[in-house]
């Protein structure tokens, strides 16, 4: 049995799934629908929950906010025996196709952030794994409640609130991008790096763009319909997986 350091989980309670998150409260808002599910740990921003979906074991843990925090919670659970990981979450939409409530299922992340510069070279891709991919997106499909649901590029960038230098949103939009966030890249390259596989879908809570973003407000009973609509994806998804395996 061995102690992971910071998670201060046990080996012995991993699961071969988990379903991440940033923020602590949604992790245990996830557990809320698992069976058996307990409380394992609440260390820093990482609070780890487990339990099952339709009798497949899995575990809940929140990663905080920002791609270096969350890089060292993908890395534990990975080295604690977790093999495929999902990241729910929510980001900023760069289309008035996709307002608030949609969903995005991430192919691929740009790597705009800092974490990942430490870890590959330039060129390296941060790519979801095809098959957590096909399956989280067939399964928002299934889910029920309304609004977009599409899968496509996102983007993972550092920056929240602007300071002296533009922020590039209007690049990444010109660019295809269709959301903006600041964690998938890092689950995905981080994945490729210790032979896990990843997949990552977010509910938009607003708009990053300049020209479409109006006051900034993510508590809506829209952005919260949405963000139940995607941990039902991702709990779907993991089923799905556990079937084809």
């Amino acid at each position: 049995m061995s102690l992971m350091p910071i998670l201060q989980i046990h080996t012995e309670d991993a699961a071969e799934y988990a379903i991440v998150c940033g923020d602590p409260k949604r992790a245990e808002l996830i557990s809320r629908k698992l069976d058996n599910a307990r409380e394992l740990a609440f260390s820093r921003e990482y609070r780890t929950f487990a339990g099952e979906i339709e009798g497949v074991r899995i575990l809940v843990t929140s990663h905080g906010v920002g791609s270096a925090g969350a890089a060292v919670c993908f890395e534990e659970l990975i080295r604690a025996g977790v093999k495929t990981l999902i990241r729910v979450g929510t980001a900023g939409s760069y289309s008035a196709d996709h307002p608030a409530g949609s969903l995005i299922v991430s192919s691929a992340a740009v790597r705009a952030e800092g974490l990942t510069r430490s870890l590959v070279p330039d060129g390296y891709p941060a790519v979801g794994d095809s098959e957590v991919v096909n399956a989280l997106y067939a399964a928002a499909l299934e889910t029920e409640g309304d609004g977009v649901v599409k899968k496509g590029l996102t983007v993972s960038l550092d920056v929240f609130f602007a300071g002296v230098e533009e922020v590039p949103h209007r690049k990444y939009k010109q660019a295809g991008v269709l959301a903006v966030e600041m964690e998938i890249a890092a689950l995905y390259v981080v994945a490729s790096l210790r032979g896990a596989r990843a997949g990552a879908i977010v509910a938009l809570d607003g708009y990053a763009d300049s020209d479409l973003a109006a006051e900034y407000d993510p508590h809506t009973d829209v952005v919260a319909k949405a963000v139940e609509r995607e941990i039902n994806a991702a709990l779907g998804a993991v089923v799905k997986l556990a079937g084809q395996a």
